[in-house]
Parts: structure tokens; sequence; C-alpha cells
């Protein structure tokens, strides 16, 4: 479906994990109207009222819809539920442009990891450098550690 076959695996495993049985299906169903008659408020914080000075409370999107579209144009097929976790992380990382520039380098959008890799210094376009015989991403796809990844360039840079 991506072409990682870890970002792979991890979709079939959530796709199994929402099959139900049609008795599993009743009980939700059930459990659900049931829960639907107690009145409950929509969550929010008081900066995302809908007017000043309503007691009404604006609903709270959990992701931007600019990353939802753009992961969308690279993963068709993929459950907007999925999606919409996914882009939960990434947009508290940064712009929709850094989160393609990740994209582009080879990085599924579904893939966590990224997050990680940034956070020890990597950056996209490292991800194609050459370290030996493989690249970054390569090397890091193998279990090569974000940082060890980050000291064998600081290493390379100093000797050029």
């Amino acid at each position: 479906m991506t072409g990682d076959p870890g970002v792979d695996a991890l979709i079939r495993q959530w796709a199994a994990e929402r099959e139900q049985t049609a008795e599993e299906q009743e009980v939700d169903r059930i459990a659900s109207a049931w829960l639907a008659d107690v009145p409950r408020p929509a969550p929010g914080i008081p900066g995302q009222r809908e007017r000043t000075g309503s007691a009404r409370w604006a609903q709270v999107d959990n992701a931007d819809p600019g990353y939802l579209e753009a992961m969308r144009k690279r993963l068709p097929g993929v459950p907007d539920e999925l999606l919409t976790a996914a882009a939960g992380w990434w947009q508290m990382v940064g712009g929709v442009s850094e989160a393609e520039l990740w994209w582009d380098a080879g990085i599924s959008p579904l893939d966590q990891r990224a997050l990680d890799y940034r956070a020890a210094g990597l950056s996209p376009s490292d991800l194609s450098r050459r370290l030996g015989p493989m690249t970054v991403l390569q090397h890091l796809r193998r279990g090569s550690a974000p940082a060890w990844c980050v000291a064998r360039l600081a290493r390379q840079q100093k000797s050029a």
C-alpha cells in the first residue's frame, strides 16, 4: 500500500482490529444508543467559544485539514481515522511543507519514526546522504540508531 513494509503491516493490523463480527457490532450499537441518551457538553476551552460570552463550545478538530488533504494525496485508500491520528503527530512538529519534505525523502506519512529522526538532529536532506555503501535512510530502515547516523554524518563532515 505505502511501499514501507513496517507501515503496511501497521495498516493491516489496524484494519484487522476494526473488523467486527455481527454480534460485536450489535453490542457496540446498543452501547452507543445507551450512551447517546446521556447529555454531555461538547469538549472545549474558553478560547474556542464560538461567540463572545456564549456558553456554547466550538468543536475541536483533531487534525489540521491541510495535513489530512496532503496525506490523502499520498496515501489514497488509508482510513481517515488512521490519517487523523498520524496528522495529529505531524502537526505538532511543524508545517505541512516540512512534513512533505520528509515524505519526499522516503518516509511514509504514517511512519512516526521520522519524528524521532528529527529529534535526533537529522533533516530530510540527510536521508539521501551516504554512510559507506548505504544511505542514511537505508541504515535507519535496517535498525541503526538515529543518533549513530548523526554522529557518523558529523564525523564525515569533519574529515571532508
